[in-house]
């Protein structure tokens, strides 16, 4: 699915991308670097199409996410929350023979 398809089904669900990140409970910018490929990953895509007909036909797509129970995605890399730059990589001890 494009990008743009991608946002047109979010606006069907009244969501923002922004919106959609919170209730799967994604980072705003990992969905939105999406843009730059112009296309989003089909599990997204999937997602945001069944909200977009769930919503055109009255039903709510929120009270069913609700029920579901699970943890974000942890970000990657060296980030720290509080420090710039991320965390340290633990120095290696290394010795000569």
């Amino acid at each position: 699915m494009t990008y743009d398809e991608f946002r047109r089904q979010l606006g069907k669900a009244g969501l923002t991308v922004k919106g959609f990140a919170e209730l799967i409970k994604q980072t705003p910018n990992s969905i939105t670097n999406y843009a730059a490929q112009g296309e989003v990953p089909p599990h997204l895509a999937i997602i945001a199409a069944l909200m977009g007909d769930m919503a055109e036909s009255g039903l709510d797509f929120r009270s069913t996410l609700e029920r579901i129970e699970f943890e974000g995605s942890k970000p990657r890399g060296g980030s720290t929350k509080g420090r710039f730059g991320g965390s340290r990589q633990m120095g290696l001890q290394l010795t000569s023979n």
